[in-house]
């Protein structure tokens, strides 16, 4: 027998085997991948977490590599500026605890007090309304039922979420051990960061083709650059709009500024619909207030998010990924259909990726077919 034809059928015979077990045990091989997976999750989220300081602790080594310069001094330039990135996000996640978390419950709690006053209040004016166009008065009482439950609920979430956290010892080792080992994995990964990816090139050059040897560490440094702009956008624009969010109430003295902002800024880490649900959920809740507020805020925020996106966010963060607002809706819409949350976020630089890869692939065909001619 031919041996190419006897490679190929043993390759065959092999590809069936496979896929007939994978079939047949398919429950058990998805079991495994899920208990691989849910050990490998410090590292995935070391991983994560150097991804997000990575800009930062460039940005810090610039820094330290001009002002240290020659001296002796000029080797500590990586551990400082991974010591500063940490230090930032520490100092982060502190000042929310400490300042945010404490007056974000304290605008709950004082919603929900207040809650009653506010539907009978919107109930009023929507009825004014409904006799000014001769319609049927609405009774809003079930939905206020529902809105006082899921205010009272998070209020308690919100009071209750850090002596839960004491109280569940075993639980809490168990986060605390996650997120050490997790930091661990993060602080190599940034200060050896350059050592790893020369030892994957080395790998890879070792066991693959030069032209497949190209291609991914094309499709990888795309990757990488891509997401990088998408987080670190994002998070900026997130902050940025949040800030300016507070600032703008606290001029025009709306009520809840703090909450509000917040809840701005964290739908605006989700792409194309987080702005809209940020907007219209802010808008309800200053309804209940007073509805003047709540139009003086949508005239404000509407004129803020332009500001933002045409004016700021460009100097501040860059040009955008490049995906067309159509791609960037369908994407967002198939990722949160297939996956959830989590296909919302990512979704967007997985098209940019996807789009930029299929536009570099047409752009080059259509070269071939112009020199063939």
């Amino acid at each position: 027998m031919d041996k190419k034809l006897f490679r190929s059928l043993l390759l065959l015979i092999t590809f069936t085997v496979g896929l007939v077990f994978l079939v047949v045990r398919f429950d058990d091989l998805l079991g495994m991948v899920r208990l691989v997976l849910s050990n490998l999750t410090p590292l995935f989220a070391g991983l994560a977490i150097a991804f997000i300081l990575t800009r930062p602790c460039t940005f810090f080594r610039s820094l330290l590599d001009r002002g240290l310069g020659r001296t002796p001094l000029a080797g500590l330039s990586l551990p400082l500026a991974v010591a500063l990135s940490y230090v930032l996000l520490i100092g982060a996640v502190g000042a929310i605890f400490a300042f945010v978390i404490p007056q974000l419950t304290s605008s709950v709690g004082r919603f929900a007090a207040n809650l009653s006053g506010y539907l009978n209040q919107a109930q009023a004016w929507i009825n004014d309304i409904m006799a000014w166009l001769h319609l049927e008065q609405l009774d809003l009482s079930q939905f206020g039922q529902t809105l006082r439950e899921f205010v009272n609920r998070l209020f308690s979430a919100l009071s209750t979420a850090v002596p839960q956290l004491l109280t569940l010892t075993s639980g809490l080792v168990s986060v605390v051990v996650t997120m050490v080992l997790a930091l661990v994995f993060s602080v190599y990964m940034l200060s050896g960061k350059d050592t790893l990816l020369g030892q994957c090139r080395r790998v890879l050059k070792a066991y693959v083709p030069q032209k497949v040897y190209d291609v991914v560490l094309d499709v990888a440094a795309l990757t990488a650059e891509t997401f990088s702009r998408f987080v670190s956008g994002q998070i900026t624009e997130a902050c940025i709009l949040g800030g300016l969010t507070f600032l703008g109430m606290v001029i025009l003295r709306l009520d809840y500024a703090l909450l509000i902002a917040v809840l701005i800024g964290v739908s605006a880490l989700v792409p194309v619909v987080g702005a809209y649900v940020g907007a219209i959920t802010s808008a309800l809740l200053l309804v209940m207030v007073d509805p003047i507020d709540a139009l003086i805020f949508l005239i404000f925020l509407i004129c803020l998010q332009q500001i933002e996106g045409n004016v700021i966010y460009p100097r501040v963060v860059g040009t955008s990924l490049g995906l067309p607002g159509i791609w960037v809706l369908t994407a967002v819409t198939v990722g949160g259909g297939l996956f959830n949350l989590a296909g919302v976020l990512l979704s967007v630089p997985v098209a940019s990726i996807l789009y930029a890869l299929l536009r570099r692939d047409v752009r080059k065909r259509l070269v071939r077919q112009e020199k063939g001619r």
